[in-house]
């Protein structure tokens, strides 16, 4: 291009961004604004995409201060961003912050803070912002249920919907029969799905049954649940097949899984994709079949993706599989260097083999290459209230049996205490 204006830079941001070339998307944006050719709220919104998608905390808080500086922050979507970003990032005072200072707010940015709530184990909070909300859509009922982890406070929430007469949608019901599944609920999940009227029309429905039942190891009900739905006519998709490859593999179903697998092309027209082989590849390689394993990967139309060698790294550390973890977590490391998994899993394998020292090697080269281990979180309810086992938080401690119960499950972790 002769001339190129902001608006063909902002085109490209975008582009990048949409493409999953996020450091390019933020190396055109640095790009645009050393150019001083101007600039519109526009040029800001593909890079904050960038920091929702990446997590990215602290270019969220440059660019909020730049926005800021600028006068945008009037502007809706910029202003919805940031609190997206802060919220996926768990920094909810600053998503709070942000939220109360918008002169507007539509209903996108009240469910991004319910969501952003839920997410990080604050339904008091959450549930707050929901009653406050002018208006509420599927989304809004959803980001609410997806943050509900115990039945008690899940059933409440469903009685509500029933005595106010809101008739939930496909999405909400999906989202409550995963809900209840999630909470150990099966057979409530169940009775949601079987009176639900018009299923024939809604595959998603279907989907989540079926990825209820694998969650509880109910690979041969998931199976039947499928064949239920070809039956009355519902096309499966993508996600159909892999929520049973999912189920198949943690109800050891080999054979099952396999002609699932195979019948996906000339049965139902649908192309397996990564996500697919990374399933078959932990069914096969749970149940010791590395021949197959092998094969399979031969097989496949394009080169294997993270989603597969992480799968089937995992099959080697159940199997004890050195030689072939070694070989997969160095496709690992050179696909995604600063990625934990690859070298957790070889440590692991180690670790279980009894080579000690080969374990602790793995570890420091992880910490000389600076990766680090996202943080895990453990939640434990005790009298309605929810206790989160936190290692980096040291906020509120618990009242002393909760400790002593804790002490039993974990290596001393300090205790956040969270209130619904």
């Amino acid at each position: 291009m002769p001339e190129r204006d902001f608006v063909s830079w902002n085109t490209m941001v975008m582009a990048y961004v949409q493409s999953g070339w996020f450091d390019k998307a933020v190396r055109f944006y640095i790009e645009l604004r050393r150019l001083d050719i101007g600039y519109n709220e526009y040029s800001f919104a593909g890079v904050l995409n960038v920091c929702v998608k990446l997590r990215e905390l602290r270019l969220a808080k440059q660019l909020h201060c730049q926005v800021f500086l600028i006068g945008f922050l009037s502007n809706m979507v910029l202003s919805s961003s940031i609190t997206d970003v802060y919220a996926k990032c768990g920094a909810l005072r600053d998503a709070r912050s942000s939220f109360d200072e918008m002169r507007m707010r539509d209903v996108l940015a009240w469910t991004t803070l319910v969501s952003g709530y839920a997410q990080g184990g604050d339904m008091k909070s959450a549930q707050e912002i929901f009653d406050s909300m002018p208006e509420k859509n599927s989304v809004s009922w959803t980001a609410l249920i997806a943050g509900i982890i115990s039945p008690h406070h899940g059933t409440q929430l469903h009685s509500h919907m029933i005595t106010t007469g809101i008739r939930p949608n496909v999405v909400v019901l999906s989202s409550l029969i995963d809900m209840y599944s999630k909470c150990g609920s099966l057979e409530i999940a169940k009775r949601v799905f079987d009176t639900t009227g018009n299923k024939k029309q809604h595959v998603v429905l279907w989907n989540t049954m079926i990825s209820a039942l694998a969650h509880h190891g109910c690979g041969k009900q998931a199976i039947k649940i499928f064949a239920d739905m070809v039956r009355l006519g519902v096309k499966p998709d993508g996600v159909t097949f892999l929520v049973l490859l999912n189920a198949c593999s943690h109800s050891g179903l080999v054979q099952e899984g396999l002609c699932l697998f195979e019948s996906m092309m000339p049965d139902y027209n649908i192309v397996p994709g990564q996500e697919h082989y990374a399933c078959l590849i932990d069914l096969l390689g749970r149940s010791g079949c590395f021949d197959e394993v092998m094969n399979q990967l031969k097989k496949m139309p394009c080169n294997p993706d993270d989603r597969v060698w992480n799968a089937l790294i995992g099959v080697c550390k159940i199997h004890g599989n050195v030689e072939l973890g070694r070989i997969v977590a160095r496709h690992l490391v050179e696909l995604e260097p600063q990625s934990p998994a690859a070298y957790l899993l070889l440590s692991a394998i180690y670790a279980a083999l009894g080579r000690w020292e080969s374990a602790q090697e793995v570890r420091r080269i992880m910490n000389a290459r600076r990766v680090e281990k996202q943080q895990a979180l453990s939640w434990l309810e005790i009298d309605r209230t929810l206790q989160l086992d936190d290692k980096h938080n040291k906020l509120h401690r618990p009242q002393k049996e909760t400790t002593s119960i804790l002490e039993l499950l974990s290596d001393g972790s300090t205790l956040s205490n969270v209130q619904r």
